[in-house]
């Protein structure tokens, strides 16, 4: 680890900017040797996103300003500056050429561009960040660059991603932590029983709950479970959890359309455990790997493509 606020070159700082926060790595020959965190975009309020940037570097701009290197929602209409999508099927080569190179405040950065894609409904879909996670996965291992894959990218706005020889074809959108942080915090289905405690069996019942498909009609079960068969509150909020996850996997895998196709998890431990966990239950096999790791990887090829040019 380097002593805090000095950069030697050469040095950069690759920033994954996203709704809920900011995270900032510095990145010197490859390694991460430090990292910073900020608000997401969406909880900026009146502040700049530049000048809130700015407050996240400034300890490591003390000798010299580093090359920034961002992706996420600071490519949105509401971030630093507003990058085009690149439209699908995209491939990782569009995308490095997509980069758009600012000028913010007194250091040079550049923001990536998300995808516009599909979704398997026909309807197109759209996503800031995750791409960078994928394409950086591709690189990690060359081998998911090869046939028919899917990827599911847990979060606020959970994305399941098929891409095909390397290149993204079609992205599907789930409102799933956002409807999980508003269902449990504004509504009436968590505010019955009592001990809070995590409950792997709300787990499992709400994820076989998901799998009919029927989201409407279930989310109530996670109130009536409550009240009528004295769940606990924990209980019912790991149902809720479930229940979303599993609708997640009924739109997707229900169809036994993707079930040739080797599943990869892409995300913070954390989640991509949750995920694995509703996965595995209905015995469907995935592989995971750590989103940091991916996102880093991907910027660091938005990185490449400024040296080349």
């Amino acid at each position: 680890m380097r002593q805090e606020g000095i950069v030697s070159a050469p040095a950069r700082v690759l920033c994954d900017w996203g709704s809920s926060r900011l995270r900032a790595y510095l990145d010197i020959e490859g390694r991460i040797c430090e990292r910073r965190d900020g608000p997401g975009i969406n909880r900026l309020g009146a502040e700049l996103p530049a000048r809130a940037l700015a407050a996240v570097l400034a300890s490591w701009r003390r000798e010299h300003i580093p090359e920034v290197f961002l992706c996420g929602m600071a490519g949105s209409r509401h971030g630093l500056v507003e990058v085009p999508y690149v439209r699908a099927p995209a491939t990782m080569e569009a995308w490095r050429r997509g980069g758009l190179r600012v000028r913010i405040g007194d250091f040079d950065a550049t923001v990536a561009p998300g995808v516009q894609a599909n979704n398997h409904r026909d309807v197109p879909d759209v996503m800031r960040g995750e791409e960078t996670q994928i394409f950086g996965a591709l690189a990690l291992d060359q081998e998911l660059a090869a046939g028919n894959q899917l990827f599911v990218l847990p979060g606020t706005h959970s994305k399941w991603v098929q891409v095909r020889d390397g290149v993204i074809e079609h992205v599907q959108t789930f409102l799933t932590g956002e409807l999980f942080d508003l269902l449990g915090r504004h509504s009436s289905l968590l505010r019955v029983g009592t001990d809070s405690g995590a409950d792997d069996a709300g787990f499992k019942a709400g994820v076989r709950a998901g799998t009919r498909g029927d989201l409407a009609a279930s989310l109530f079960e996670t109130r009536t479970a409550q009240l009528v068969d004295g769940r606990s509150a924990g209980w019912a909020r790991e149902f809720l959890s479930g229940l979303l996850i599993g609708t997640e996997m009924a739109s997707m895998l229900g169809t036994g359309k993707f079930r040739s196709a080797p599943l990869t998890v892409i995300g913070e431990p954390e989640l991509t455990a949750i995920y694995l966990r509703a996965l595995t239950d209905h015995y469907f096999r995935a592989r995971v790997l750590d989103g940091e790791n991916c996102v880093c990887e991907g910027l660091r090829l938005l990185a490449a493509a400024e040296r080349e040019s």
